[in-house]
């Protein structure tokens, strides 16, 4: 994943770092990238000119949310039935994760899930002040190594952007394993003028969000002894 590449503190340049595709895709999963995808990709308009998050669903929608990294898609997927009057438009350049959403959405008939299989910073860029409810970045790459860390989705930058796209009252929520990659989280929000932190006591970014199916990635993290941190924003 990447930051937007404006010309604001911490903005690197725009570039996607990671890999694209993992483990080759069984036959099933080749067709629903062929046949389902193209109908639930998001795609672009001109540049220069907005989207309207809300024209990607056929029906009208109450909210929109969206989720920057879905990985395997459980949290999305568990999220769309939950609620089906809310459009979510989930980004993922990983092929094997996406392939995991369409199988979620093509078994369950989820009509609610639009999906970015490409570099977000460019759909975050095109979309309209204050057009989405919630924002959702769980367990990003934490890039650990120093040298790296200038590739972390989160920057001042990204942070503005978020920032810009919530309404207000709108929630950004941040959940990671790695401690310094929280910190880091913390310190960019809080310069944020958008962004305040919603906790009042430790339970408040110790425990999961209201509703949180958790996520094989983090059960993994856990066997392995670290404790995740959940943190909320909130737009002011």
């Amino acid at each position: 994943m990447t930051t937007t590449g404006r010309s604001t503190p911490e903005a690197p340049e725009r570039a996607f770092f990671g890999r694209r595709k993992g483990k080759r895709l069984r036959e099933a999963q080749e067709q629903r990238l062929a046949e389902l995808l193209p109908r639930l990709r998001v795609g672009l308009p001109e540049a220069g000119a907005p989207l309207d998050p809300a024209t990607l669903f056929p029906d009208t929608k109450r909210e929109i949310w969206l989720e920057i990294g879905f990985g395997g898609g459980e949290h999305l997927a568990h999220q769309a039935r939950l609620h089906p009057e809310i459009g979510f438009i989930g980004a993922e350049p990983f092929v094997n994760g996406v392939v995991k959403l369409l199988r979620e959405v093509d078994e369950g008939g989820l009509a609610n899930i639009r999906v970015r299989d490409e570099d977000v910073t460019a759909l975050v860029a095109a979309l309209p002040d204050a057009c989405l409810t919630r924002v959702y970045l769980l367990y990003p790459d934490p890039w650990p190594k120093r040298r790296q860390r200038k590739r972390r989705f989160v920057s001042d930058a990204s942070l503005a952007e978020i920032a810009r796209v919530l309404r207000p009252g709108g929630l950004f929520r941040f959940a990671s394993d790695i401690d310094d990659y929280a910190g880091w989280t913390l310190v960019r929000a809080a310069r944020c003028p958008g962004l305040a932190w919603t906790a009042r006591a430790a339970a408040d970014w110790t425990s999961p969000y209201p509703g949180w199916p958790g996520t094989r990635y983090e059960a993994k993290a856990i066997a392995a002894g670290r404790r995740p941190t959940y943190l909320e924003f909130v737009r002011t």
